[in-house]
C-alpha cells in the first residue's frame, strides 16, 4: 500500500468509526481541534512503546495510568500548554481532553510528582526514539526518498551549563623521531572513528552535557546560547526520520555520519543535502559508501569556492524542508519551551515533538 492510500485508509477509518464513537461517549461533541488532537494520537501511538516491565501492577499504579500519562504529554506539546501544571488544569476542565488521553473521571488524574516521574521513566526507556522508529517503518520503508535534508538548530535550556574540563596538552617534539625513538600516536579524530563504527556506538560518544553554544544565524551574525543542539533528517516532503540530541557546543558535522548512517537503515534514498557545516571529507565518503549522492555546500575557509554545478544547485534548495521542520517544532510543537533538565529529559519533550510534527505532516499530506 503506497504512502497516500495508507494515510487515507487510515484517516477514513478515524472518521467513520473512531470520531461516531467518541461523540457517542462524550457529553459534548468533539471540537476541530480536539478531532485533531485523537488523529494525531491514533497515528502516533505512544502509548504502545510505555514498557510494561516497569511497572508492577501489584506495588504500584496500573499500568493503563502510564499509557494515559503518555498520551497527555502528546497532547501537551499539540496544545502548547507552558507547564506540566497547565496541562493538569486543563485535564480538570476539559472532559473531553480527560477521556481522550485516558483518564475516565477526574479523580483518575494523577498528581504532578506522578506526572514526572512518569516523564522520566519514559525518558529513560527512550520512548520517543522507538515511536519514531515505528512510524517510519509504518509510513516510509517501502517508499524511495529523493532527498534526505540534514540540519541542527539551537536548542535553549534552564539549566547552568556544564564547566568545560580541557584535557591537558602533552607537549610533542617536533620534527622526525630519533632512530629508535617511540612516540605516542596521535589521538583518532571523531570522524575518523565514526566512519567504521555503528550509528549506535558513534552516538554513544557524543557530547550529551548541558554547555554553551555558538552558532552564525542566516544574516552571519553570531549568536550564543546555553543548551544543547537537536540533528535532524528530514525527507523531501517534512517528514522527520532520524533526530537526536547533543551538546550545544558539538560541531553540526559530529552528527552527520550517525544520523546517515541511522537513516539509511530505516528508509531507502538517494541523495544527502547538507550546508557548508558538514563540509568534510569523511562525511561525503561515508554517504557514497552508503549508495547516496551527497550535496554539500562548501566552506570557503577564506578561500575560493567553485560553485555548485546548475542541476545540483536547483536540488539544494530542496534541503529548506530541513529548516522549515526546525522552525515548525519551535513555533507549534514546545521545541522553544524546553521546562525539563538533564539529556534525557530534554530529549524526550524534543522526540514528543517531532512525533507530533510527522502525524501532522501526514495529514497535511492529504489536505
Amino acid at each position: 500500500m503506497k504512502l497516500k492510500e495508507r494515510i487515507s485508509w487510515l484517516m477514513g477509518s478515524v472518521q467513520r468509526s473512531l470520531f461516531p464513537h467518541l461523540d457517542e461517549c462524550l457529553e459534548v461533541p468533539l471540537t476541530d481541534q480536539e478531532k485533531h488532537l485523537v488523529t494525531i494520537l491514533e497515528i502516533v501511538q505512544v502509548e504502545k512503546h510505555v514498557p510494561k516491565s516497569a511497572y508492577n501492577q501489584w506495588l504500584g499504579r496500573k499500568l493503563e495510568e502510564r499509557e494515559a500519562l503518555s498520551r497527555a504529554f502528546v497532547a501537551k506539546l499539540l496544545y502548547r500548554y507552558p507547564t506540566t501544571r497547565d496541562l493538569i488544569r486543563a485535564l480538570h476542565s476539559n472532559p473531553n481532553l480527560r477521556k481522550i488521553a485516558g483518564f475516565e473521571a477526574v479523580g483518575d488524574i494523577p498528581s504532578e510528582s506522578t506526572f514526572s516521574r512518569a516523564f522520566g521513566e519514559f525518558a529513560e526507556n527512550g520512548i520517543g526514539t522507538k515511536a519514531l522508529d515505528t512510524l517510519v517503518d509504518d509510513y516510509l520503508a517501502g517508499e524511495l526518498i529523493g532527498h534526505i535534508s540534514r540540519d541542527a538548530t539551537a536548542i535553549v535550556g534552564r539549566e547552568k551549563p556544564a564547566k568545560k574540563v580541557k584535557a591537558p596538552k602533552v607537549a610533542r617534539k617536533r620534527g622526525r623521531p630519533a632512530q629508535g625513538e617511540v612516540r605516542e600516536p596521535l589521538p583518532i579524530k571523531r570522524l575518523e572513528k565514526q566512519v567504521t563504527q555503528s550509528a549506535e556506538d558513534a552516538i554513544k560518544e557524543l557530547p550529551t552535557l548541558c554547555d554553551r553554544g555558538t552558532k552564525k544565524n542566516a544574516k552571519g551574525y553570531k549568536e550564543s546560547w546555553n543548551g544543547y543542539k537537536l540533528h535532524l533528517d528530514t525527507n523531501d516532503n517534512g517528514f522527520p526520520i532520524s533526530a537526536l540530541v547533543s551538546s550545544a557546543s558539538m560541531h553540526d558535522s559530529q552528527a552527520a555520519i550517525p544520523l546517515m548512517k541511522q537513516t539509511s537503515k530505516k528508509v531507502t534514498y538517494c541523495y544527502d543535502l547538507m550546508d557548508a557545516a558538514y563540509d568534510a571529507g569523511r562525511i561525503e565518503e561515508v554517504s557514497r559508501q552508503l549508495g547516496h549522492v551527497p550535496i554539500i555546500d562548501r566552506n570557503s575557509h577564506g578561500k575560493e569556492v567553485v560553485p555548485m554545478a546548475p542541476h545540483e544547485a536547483q536540488r539544494y534548495k530542496i534541503r529548506t524542508t530541513a529548516e522549515r521542520s526546525n522552525a515548525r517544532l519551535k513555533e507549534d510543537f514546545g521545541a522553544d519551551n524546553i521546562m525539563v533538565k538533564g539529556h534525557s529529559k530534554v530529549s524526550l519533550h524534543l522526540m514528543l515533538g517531532v512525533l507530533v510534527l510527522f502525524a501532522d505532516q501526514l495529514i497535511r499530506l492529504l489536505e
